[in-house]
């Protein structure tokens, strides 16, 4: 009789026990919400994205753009050395570039 009692005791247990399980699992949102999450991050990550490609976009045209016009400079002041040279003068001495400039001269010989 004591046995039969326990073992009823423990079914009744494990019967609220599984109306609770079922109770709470339907209350929770069945993942739909962290999917939800996870697509408006994605999304907003492709925004940022695209956004810092146009800025390094636009940075690579804007160096570009220096880049060409400090090589027609550096033509402009060669050919200016030379009609001077060629007239038999000596060009002023050039100013020392500041030190900020210097790992960027290394190319035309300054």
């Amino acid at each position: 009789m004591l046995a039969a009692l326990a073992a009823l005791g423990v079914a009744l247990i494990t019967a609220v026990g599984g109306i609770v399980t079922v109770v709470v699992g339907r209350r929770q949102p069945r993942g739909q919400g962290r999917r939800d999450d996870f697509t408006k991050v994605t999304e907003r990550l492709d925004k940022d994205i695209e956004r810092l490609e146009g800025r390094v976009t636009r940075q690579e045209v804007k160096i570009s753009g220096q880049s060409a016009a400090i090589t027609y400079l550096s033509a402009v002041v060669r050919s200016l050395s030379a009609f001077v040279r060629e007239s038999r003068l000596q060009p002023p001495p050039v100013a020392a570039p500041p030190e900020e400039a210097k790992p960027y001269l290394h190319d035309i010989g300054v």
